[in-house]
């Protein structure tokens, strides 16, 4: 285990001393972003049991596709760092681990549209936060086509407005579920009490990265995402809490302590007018909540773009959609979100 190096690591090792010089003057960008849990910084050695080993994604200018792969692959090592270059799993042949790909359509495969030209209100709604955060990460060993730069750097984040909306729509989600551990306990199903504070707890640590300009990745990843925040270790001891609590009161007081954290970063943000942030009974019932609809209609009432200020407050893919088959395949997320209209 000690002896591990984490793919980022090797991989621009495996750029600089292999793949680089093999390339010669080929004019390319080279990097490692996109699928793969040692772009966004989470692969262990357990990661290296399967599809895992040194990378570089290589991006040519149309028509030199199938003349570069030819050129890299038939001199690669069969090691680098102690690992083979090429590598499958059960599920993917093995292969190089170099691909060769023009940039547009390798990226338009991943989001469903190509970064290098306008973004639409369209493109951001139908991009699952996974790619987006596979395309942002990892790193740029090389662009010498001078598109991978720019194309991540219009990656990086929502526009204001379409910031604002995501929000808007990730505290909808939490105002329907908010009175649900209360009320489900109350009627002796202390199971559904636990799985919707669950649910809540998994909204309110997506709605955290979303205030940090972090988007959030599927659910393998989504804890360690979380711990990397700053200042997020009280807000995960409430949260976990919440989920060890034995009865639903005890759950509920946890809830409440991360409900007024969250919002207390809500009103910092300065993206609309600041929100009361403490909790409140529900209607006449003795369950206590934040009250998530408030904080959407202050954010929603910031929006100054016509384009968003008239879409559902259902959001983005992510917000609607929880099948990985779905979200990781660009062409059924663009679907989905046109669909939810």
């Amino acid at each position: 285990m000690s002896s591990f190096v984490p793919g980022l690591e090797l991989s621009r090792a495996f750029y600089r001393e292999v793949v680089g010089p093999l390339l010669g003057e080929v004019a390319h960008g080279a990097a490692l972003i996109g699928p793969g849990s040692e772009v966004l910084g989470f692969d262990t050695a357990r990661s290296a049991d399967h599809d895992w080993g040194p990378r570089v994604l290589v991006f040519v200018a149309p028509g030199m596709v199938e003349g570069v792969r030819e050129q890299v692959w038939s001199r690669l090592p069969a090691e680098f760092g102690g690992y083979p270059t090429a590598f499958g799993s059960d599920r993917h042949p093995v292969r190089p681990g170099v691909e060769v790909a023009e940039f547009g359509p390798w990226a338009r495969c991943q989001l469903g549209f190509d970064p290098r030209g306008e973004i639409t209100v369209e493109d951001w709604r139908s991009a699952p936060w996974q790619r987006l955060a596979e395309l942002t990460s990892g790193e740029v060993f090389h662009d010498g086509l001078g598109e991978l730069e720019a194309a991540r750097a219009g990656l990086r984040w929502y526009p204001p407005d379409v910031w604002r909306y995501v929000l808007a729509c990730q505290w909808v989600r939490i105002a329907q579920e908010e009175a649900f551990p209360g009320r489900a306990a109350e009627v002796g199903d202390e199971l559904g009490s636990l799985l919707s504070a669950g649910r809540l707890v998994r909204d309110l640590m997506r709605l955290s990265l979303l205030m940090r300009r972090r988007y959030p990745p599927y659910g393998k990843w989504l804890g360690s995402a979380f711990k990397r925040l700053s200042g997020s270790a009280e807000l995960g001891e409430a949260l976990s809490a919440a989920l060890r609590a034995g009865d639903w009161r005890a759950r509920e007081e946890h809830l409440c302590a991360a409900y007024r954290r969250v919002a207390s970063v809500q009103n910092r943000l300065g993206l609309a007018e600041p929100v009361e942030g403490s909790v409140r009974p529900f209607f006449a019932r003795p369950f206590r909540v934040i009250g998530g609809m408030r904080f959407a209609e202050a954010l929603m009432g910031a929006v100054s773009d016509p384009r968003v200020r008239e879409l559902p407050l259902v959001g983005t893919v992510d917000q609607f959609a929880d099948s990985t088959d779905a979200l990781t395949r660009s062409d059924r997320a663009r679907s989905l979100a046109a669909a939810v209209r």
